[in-house]
Parts: structure tokens; C-alpha cells; sequence
């Protein structure tokens, strides 16, 4: 359990260490997709997709000077904690004001160690929730949602029930 933290922890603080050197603003006159370089006004906005590998889910500007690469396990307590309190919302902030595209990789190593499948159910989720360009917004609630360590609370139906939290996610196809 703890060396499953201290590897989430060290994936998530290389994210924060990588956002750390984006504090200059580039010039975007000539980097930004369309020309633009205006913030999104909001998470359902930015470009959200799946990367080239299969597995990478890219969110934000394709011309954005800066990419963060996010491992992240959905049951994670540290990977939580970077969302919620550490630099996740400096992540978000950076993606809605087009200096940084994000790629998130997901693991599911504490369904090895806690046992369980939560974390590859709510992955299956944040892949779904990617096809209803509601990736940003299902990722914010899921972390904020997070059941206790060890806990198996990503159920199919619990997963839904968060869903409902975000406008326009719920429908045939995120349901399936």
C-alpha cells in the first residue's frame, strides 16, 4: 500500500514540477490551434482526445507550448490529492488558458493490490465520458467523488450516479 502511494505520489509531483516551469506566458500569436489565444471559457470547451497510442487521453490546446503527462489511478489517494489540493487546479487553469495540453495515463494498480476493479471501471468511465467530449469535467467529479482507500465504491451504478453530475454525460451510450 504504501510503496502503490509513494509511485502516485512521485507520477503526480513530476506533473506539478513540469507545470511549475510554464509560469511565463509564450507569446501564443503563432502556437495556438485556430490562431486563438484566448482562455476557454469553459471545461466543455477544450479539445478533449484520444491520443495516437490508444491509451492517452489528450485535453487542451494541440498548440499548446507545454504538455504535462498525468499517471493516475482513479482510486489513488495521492493522485486525489494532486486533483483536489495539489496541482490539479493549477493543471486546469493552465489547460483553459491554452499554455498547456495535459495527457492523462491511467493505471489500475490498486485494483492489483486492494483487490477489486473499481479503478479499471472508472476508467472505462473517463474513456466514455472522453466519446461525450465530458472528459475534464466526469475527471474533476470523479476525484472530488473519490471513496476511501481500500474501499470498492466505483461500482457501475455509483460511476452513473456521479455521471449525473455533469450536464449532458448521461445518455445510451455513456450508460452502456
Amino acid at each position: 500500500m504504501v510503496r502503490g502511494r509513494m509511485r502516485a505520489a512521485v507520477a503526480c509531483a513530476a506533473a506539478v514540477l513540469v507545470l511549475a516551469g510554464c509560469g511565463e506566458r509564450p507569446d501564443r500569436s503563432t502556437g495556438s490551434q485556430q490562431g486563438s489565444d484566448k482562455p476557454y471559457a469553459s471545461a466543455g470547451q477544450v479539445p478533449e482526445k484520444l491520443g495516437g497510442d490508444g491509451t492517452t487521453i489528450q485535453v487542451g490546446d494541440p498548440g499548446a507550448p507545454t504538455v504535462v503527462r498525468v499517471y493516475e489511478d482513479p482510486r489513488c489517494p495521492g493522485c486525489r490529492e494532486f486533483e483536489v489540493a495539489g496541482g490539479g487546479p493549477a493543471l486546469n487553469e493552465a489547460v483553459l488558458e491554452r499554455r498547456v495540453r495535459a495527457e492523462y495515463v491511467f493505471a489500475s494498480f490498486l485494483d492489483d493490490s486492494h483487490g477489486g476493479d473499481g479503478s479499471k471501471k472508472a476508467v472505462n468511465a473517463l474513456r466514455a465520458a472522453l466519446d461525450e467530449s465530458r472528459f475534464m469535467e466526469y475527471h474533476a467529479v470523479l476525484y472530488a467523488e473519490q471513496p476511501e482507500e481500500g474501499a470498492e465504491e466505483y461500482t457501475d451504478a455509483r460511476l452513473l450516479e456521479l455521471a449525473e453530475k455533469v450536464p449532458g454525460l448521461r445518455g445510451p451510450a455513456f450508460d452502456a
